[in-house]
């Protein structure tokens, strides 16, 4: 079995797992797959809305409905816990609509929003807003980036397109990280 048909055959289930448990970099190597024309690009893209908003919100309810669970207290404690609830009380819908762009706080934010009073209405038309805005850029990203590898090194072996895609995410991916322990550093002195 190659690796085509496989991801012909599981790729949509895939993306829509990676999206829900990952994020970005499965959103951003389902834009590649779709420019090397393996699925779609509407399909990948609105497989990564749904799997992020399918995540969202069991982890909403999560924080709505088993703030006692071990899981959702550890969560809790956490540092970033002060940060997010600092920002969700000063911007709650700025914030629901945002917290998936925000590196480090994609997983933690629902499951405060929902300790919240926060209605599970208003949360979940927030969320859908923001999977599809999200999904759309994170898949186009791909897209475009699976364009420029095909402009550079012309038609490569999909297992080459996506062994160079994983290295362009992790190291977007390791900046963001970086970035973020930088700004966390200089907003404690």
């Amino acid at each position: 079995m190659n690796i085509e048909l496989l991801i012909g055959n599981y790729g949509l289930p895939a993306l829509f797992l990676g999206t829900a448990f990952e994020g970005e970099a499965a959103a951003f190597l389902g834009g590649v797959i779709a420019h090397r024309g393996l699925m779609t690009y509407w399909a990948a893209s609105m497989v990564a809305s749904a799997g992020s908003f399918a995540a969202d919100q069991m982890w909403f309810f999560a924080g709505r409905y088993a703030a006692q669970w071990k899981v959702v207290r550890r969560v809790m404690e956490t540092p970033a816990l002060a940060r997010v609830t600092q920002l969700l009380e000063k911007y709650p819908t700025g914030f629901i609509f945002a917290f998936r762009f925000l590196v480090g706080l994609r997983t933690i934010s629902p499951i405060v929003i929902g300790t919240t009073r926060i209605s599970a209405q208003r949360f979940l038309v927030l969320n859908l807003l923001a999977a599809l805005v999200w999904g759309q850029l994170f898949t186009a990203l791909g897209y475009v980036f699976g364009q420029g590898i095909y402009q550079i090194f012309g038609r490569l072996p999909l297992h080459h397109h996506l062994l160079i895609a994983v290295g362009a995410a992790a190291v977007i991916a390791g900046a963001a990280l970086v970035l973020r322990k930088i700004k966390l550093g200089i907003g404690r002195r």
